[in-house]
Formats: structure tokens, sequence, C-alpha cells
């Protein structure tokens, strides 16, 4: 669905999206997924601060990971022309189509174990880090597609290859269920990863691409639906919902006790 979509926005306000998919990652980074992870980690009886040293090492992970071109998430920067320069290598620019066809298998595989870790947590949860992902994934999948086209693919094929590529994340995701279902104690530190994946693409990736289009038009417009994004994570969150519902039965436990009152006094 997120490569469908990201083809359909092509040159179409595809930079809004951006700024929401930068917000929603970093609220549910820092207003979900830490919070569930400290939670289970101080279940398991580590110290508050361990989720801190878990988190710097993800953020360098992912960091190193990129140097290794593994998850090469800006790479679109480099290969959105579709124009050939002087000395364009076909069959060089083929083997970096298929490159990046398996980095974003990789990636998208542990997308849906990064789901499945959410779901075991938390139903809702779950919805929401998929459709974070989602939201960062049409960009991903946008960007493959120029890649791909830039590669010499046909249209149909870099279509087809890069949906083959996302059903990478179903598999993730069910063979991570129930792997993660018979190793629980995992979960916390799945979310950690999670976190700080999420991290690291809000920051090192979606961040410079909004902060690339300058203007005070432009800056007021990044910032709304970037302010979307984490106000749609909050909105929605699982803790949000909870504590709403607190609310309503407190409420309804109040209201007798207020009828009965009102009745005593007539």
């Amino acid at each position: 669905m997120a490569a469908v979509a990201g083809i359909w926005l092509y040159n179409k306000g595809a930079q809004h999206l951006v700024s929401l998919a930068a917000g929603a990652l970093l609220a549910m980074a820092l207003l979900r997924l830490l919070p569930e992870a400290q939670e289970g980690l101080v279940e398991q009886g580590l110290s508050h601060n361990s989720l801190f040293v878990f988190l710097l090492i993800g953020l360098v992970g992912f960091f190193l990971l990129e140097k290794l071109s593994l998850f090469r998430h800006n790479h679109h920067h480099e290969h959105d022309g579709h124009d050939h320069h002087h000395g364009f290598d076909k069959e060089e620019a083929g083997r970096g189509g298929w490159m990046i066809l398996v980095g974003s298998g990789v990636h998208n595989f542990a997308d849906g174990l990064l789901i499945a870790a959410a779901f075991l947590t938390d139903v809702r949860l779950g919805w929401l880090t998929a459709v974070s992902i989602g939201l960062h994934e049409i960009m991903h999948k946008l960007s493959d597609f120029s890649v791909l086209l830039n590669a010499g693919f046909t249209r149909v094929r870099a279509l087809a290859y890069t949906l083959a590529c996302g059903l990478m994340a179903v598999l993730g995701g069910v063979l991570g269920f129930y792997v993660l279902s018979g190793f629980e104690s995992f979960v916390p530190y799945v979310l950690v990863v999670s976190a700080s994946s999420f991290l690291y693409i809000a920051v090192a990736d979606l961040i410079p691409q909004i902060n690339a289009h300058k203007g005070l038009r432009a800056g007021l417009t990044q910032a709304a639906m970037l302010l979307c994004g984490v106000a749609l994570v909050w909105l929605l969150s699982p803790a949000h919902q909870h504590s709403h519902s607190h609310e309503m039965e407190q409420h309804e436990r109040e209201e007798p006790h207020a009828l009965m009152w009102s009745r005593s006094v007539l």
C-alpha cells in the first residue's frame, strides 16, 4: 500500500507528507515506544538508565548501518534525476538498483518485526506503529521507484519489485509475532530498537529534507504538518484513550451521587 501511495503522490505535494511523517515518528518514539520499553525493562529488574544505554546503542547502530548502505534512507537525494550524465554505466546502474531492492527488503523485514513487537505490547500501539512506519515508507518507496527507473527498470517492473519488497514487512511481521510470542522478555528491547529507528529516520533523514525547503510560507506549512503528526499520535495513543476512559468512568460513578443530592434538595 505504501508503494502504491508513494508513486501516486509523486509530485503531488509529497513534501507535506514528509513533515507529517517526521512528527508522527518523533511522537511515536518519545511518547509511546520508549515509555512502553522502559516499563518492560523495569519489570525485568533493570534500572531506568538502561533504557538510554540501549537507545544510544540503537542510534549508533543505525548510523553504522546507513554508512554500510544497508539502510539507505536518503538515497533519493542522489538518484531522483532520470537524465543519464556523461559516462553513465547502465550495467553498474542496474546493479545499484538490485542493491537498493535487497537493502529495502531487509529494511521492510525489520519494520515487520518492530510492528509485531508493538502489537504484542498493545493492539492500539501496534496500529499506531504500523501507520507511522507507513507514512515514512510512502516516501521511501517513492525514492526506491525513482532509483529503479534510473537503473533502467521499466515502470511495470519497478512497481512490481517495489511491491514485492513491501511484502517483506508482512513476512517479518508474521515471523516476529510467532517468535516474540515465545520470548516476550525480548519485546522491550525490540521496542527500544524501534524507537531509535524512528528517531534516527526523523532527525537524520526527514528533517533535513524539510529544512531544504526555505521560505516563510513553506516553513509555516511544514511546522503545521509536523505538529499534525504529533497530534495524530497523541490523540490515538493508548495512554490518551485510557485517560479518556478513566475520566468517563469517574464521571459515571459521580453522576448517581449528584442525582441523589439533587433529589434530596428538591
